[in-house]
Order: structure tokens, then sequence, then C-alpha cells
């Protein structure tokens, strides 16, 4: 598996990990010290996406066209 096809695969699982959390959300809550936040949570994900995307629009080949004129 190539880098890109590594990373497809950590964005399309994350993608679909936002749309079952978004589909069914559940309250924050705390028990005893510890506090689970299901916004931060989201927003942890959408930052993966986003590294993704970066990542991928990183390692995208570029062509660039010019034209001389004499």
């Amino acid at each position: 598996m190539t880098y890109t096809q590594q990373i497809e695969t950590i964005r399309s699982q994350t993608l679909a990990m936002i749309a079952e959390l978004t589909k069914n959300p559940k309250p924050s809550y705390k028990i005893e010290d510890q506090s689970v936040s299901w916004e931060s949570y989201l927003a942890r994900l959408q930052g993966t996406v986003e590294w993704c995307n970066a990542q991928l629009a990183a390692s995208d080949p570029v062509e660039i066209r010019t034209t001389a004129g004499s």
C-alpha cells in the first residue's frame, strides 16, 4: 500500500466515524475525574480529515505550463 493510499484510507475511515458520530450524537459527560467531550472528539476527527487533505494535496504532482515569447 502506497503512502497516498494509506492517507486515503485514514481519511475514509475518519469520515465514516464522523458520519456515525453526527448521526447518533451523544452528550458529553463526566465520571469521577474523567470527562468525555464528544464535541472535542468530533473536532479532533475533523482535524484528522484536514491533515489528510493537506497530505494528499501536497503529494499530488503539479504541472506548470508556461509559454515563451520572442
